[in-house]
């Protein structure tokens, strides 16, 4: 890597929590016919969205080559016996130099500064004070980072869905969490009732 990742506060675009037609906390599945190679049978959890836009992270593209360790040490963040080997993923194409940490958190509680919460037991965390805890063994019981992230403008991840580019679902703990990513993409879809070899069949048809 040519520098060390970045992190910094990422602020929802209206401050608000999931509402009618709101997709924060629901699963974007790519459908066969996905023209972006960078999103091919990718599986997002959207993060945050309103009238402003959209922003997610790809759950099913880990970055093997990159070690936590040795990400913490070029963040300057020491580390002991204890620290936490989480796994490191691609999280999209938007500034890929910039670290979130998706993670478990409590249903009750207050969110400190630079954490979003997702779901009621989910939130993001931008910040480094959750990497400090992890590098000694704290911070929380499932954790993964992410670099970049995927975005829309506003209507843009709309009129995606409309052009038959993604299908959405519930997320759950073992798609999101589970290092076991050849697969994902179609657990991902059977978790939605939907057989994944009858859709790519159905894909190209005329």
């Amino acid at each position: 890597m040519s520098s060390s990742p970045e992190f910094s506060d990422f602020h929802d675009p209206d401050g608000q929590g999931p509402a009618d037609g709101n997709l924060t906390g629901k699963l974007l599945i790519a459908m066969p016919g996905m023209t972006d190679a960078r999103f091919r049978r990718s599986v997002i959890l959207i993060c945050s969205h309103s009238d402003e836009g959209a922003m997610g992270l790809v759950l099913n593209r880990p970055l093997p080559e990159i070690d936590f360790g040795d990400l913490l040490e070029q963040l300057g963040i020491e580390t002991d016996n204890r620290v936490r080997r989480i796994e490191v993923r691609f999280g999209g194409p938007v500034e890929p130099g910039r670290g979130f940490v998706l993670h478990k958190v409590p249903e009750h509680g207050n969110d400190p500064e630079g954490r979003l919460r997702i779901g009621s037991a989910l939130a993001m965390t931008t910040t480094r004070d959750i990497l400090e805890d992890l590098a000694h063994g704290a911070g929380p019981d499932a954790a993964v980072l992410a670099l970049g992230y995927a975005g829309w403008g506003p209507g843009q991840l709309e009129n995606e869905m409309l052009q038959n580019g993604w299908l959405t679902g519930e997320g759950a703990d073992e798609i999101i969490f589970d290092a076991s990513h050849d697969d994902k993409w179609q657990r991902a879809l059977l978790a939605q009732g939907i057989d994944p070899s009858v859709l790519s069949g159905a894909a190209g048809r005329a």
